[in-house]
């Protein structure tokens, strides 16, 4: 059987692209790969550069987009998304400081019987984040 190794792009719903890509740009670091034109439809971010965010604005991807290259069939999501960030166990503390500086309230933080340890916390379209550091499962 082919092998996949990992998840290329995760995909998150949000209200408002600009104000999205700012609050992961600022609190998280991320840097813009694409932002789409007028009507925004859609933000791509990179993540350590190994991984894309990609930030779609709600309610505007229902429908097929052809590009030079082809056909992006549509799709649709709704309701608050949920995506895990990989973090050191050394940073995990700074990360709490960070989201402090930004007024970003944990909401939860929790331990396993691994030895993992991990930070919830909203993005501004209540999308639920984490901050995770290994040992939360047993691939990590």
């Amino acid at each position: 059987m082919p092998r996949i190794e990992r998840v290329l792009e995760t995909a998150l719903y949000v209200e408002d692209i600009g104000r999205s890509v700012d609050f992961y740009q600022r609190v998280l670091g991320f840097s813009v790969l694409l932002k789409s034109g007028e009507p925004e439809r859609l933000a791509a971010m990179d993540v350590g550069g190994v991984h894309i965010l990609l930030l779609f604005k709600a309610g505007a991807t229902a429908n097929d987009v052809n590009i030079p290259g082809g056909r992006i069939p549509g799709f649709d999501g709704g309701g608050n998304g949920h995506v895990a960030f990989p973090v050191s166990r050394e940073e995990l503390g700074a990360w709490e400081k960070r989201l402090a500086e930004h007024g970003i309230a944990i909401e939860s933080t929790v331990k396993w019987e691994r030895g993992g340890a991990k930070h919830l916390f909203r993005d501004p379209d209540g999308n639920l984040l984490e901050l995770a550091t290994p040992g939360v499962w047993a691939t990590y």
